[in-house]
């Protein structure tokens, strides 16, 4: 089995084929698309494929050390940024190929008129400690 890290962006991705934001969505839409998320979580509980999901808001904050007994510096993350993270899912599958066809089926989740969005998402492999880094 190998971990997976599905992530949904909020911007930053090629535009879904459905790319109407969220805050258009009618109160049905959302209602229809959280009930798909739960419904696929559910199917991935059942088969042992599911390990953790998380939405997440726009909102959030840069921080970093300054060096010792300095305080954090933190700033940001501002809203012209490309890279703002809406939500992710873990998965453990047994293959790459299982993984690719879980992210397009999570990518097909309903979106404004009922249709699926088509979302671009991101599908990272966990690193695990048989992975070798080299400089």
């Amino acid at each position: 089995m190998a971990k997976y890290l599905l992530l949904k962006h909020y911007r930053g991705a090629p535009a879904a084929v459905n790319d109407v934001p969220m805050d258009r969505w009618t109160p049905e839409e959302v209602s229809a698309h959280l009930r798909y998320m739960r419904e696929f979580s559910a199917r991935l509980r059942e088969t042992g494929e599911f390990v953790d999901e998380q939405a997440l808001t726009p909102q959030g904050t840069f921080v970093r050390s300054d060096g010792p007994g300095k305080p954090p510096v933190t700033d940001g993350p501002f809203a012209e940024t490309k890279d703002l993270i809406a939500g992710w899912m873990v998965i453990d599958v047994d293959s790459y190929e299982r993984a690719l066809e879980l992210a397009g089926e999570l990518s097909a989740a309903p979106g404004a008129g009922g249709e699926p969005i088509h979302e671009w998402l991101e599908l990272r492999p966990f690193m695990s400690a048989t992975q070798c880094i080299t400089e």
